[in-house]
């Protein structure tokens, strides 16, 4: 993993669009089957969109019916960090970029092989597969 990324509030606002920072950085969600990742078939990584850390392989994901992309596993051991939400009245498994610490979306134990990584489109980035 490469070293953490600090930016200030007001270097991440020029970095992100608004509706990247409103997810990655005040833990917002974006509305269900919005997401421009939520349907992509195409084979590929997933990377964070706040610091380009590669985070999920197409490999991994599947259709969920949730209307977010969802995941089986992160594309490697310490790419992703998980947090306890109790927020709006659950209690949530919260998941971050482990190098900018941007807020991805949430953890359920409910997908094949007991674990659904459902990610918001807009913490992400897409590199198709033979890309670079």
């Amino acid at each position: 993993m490469r070293d953490k990324i600090h930016l200030t509030e007001a270097e991440w606002r020029r970095k992100l669009t608004p509706e990247q920072y409103r997810v990655l950085r005040e833990a917002g969600t974006e509305r269900a089957f919005t997401g421009k990742y939520a349907r992509n078939r195409q084979a590929g990584l997933y990377a964070c969109a706040g610091c380009g850390t590669a985070l999920f392989s197409s490999a991994t994901k599947y259709d969920s019916g949730s209307g977010w992309p969802s995941y089986t596993a992160p594309v490697s051991e310490g790419a992703v960090d998980a947090y306890r939400d109790q927020s709006h009245g659950m209690d949530r498994t919260e998941v971050r970029c482990a190098r900018c610490e941007g807020h991805l979306g949430h953890l359920f134990p409910d997908g094949p092989g007991g674990q659904r990584y459902c990610i918001n489109s807009a913490a992400l980035a897409f590199w198709p597969e033979g890309d670079g």
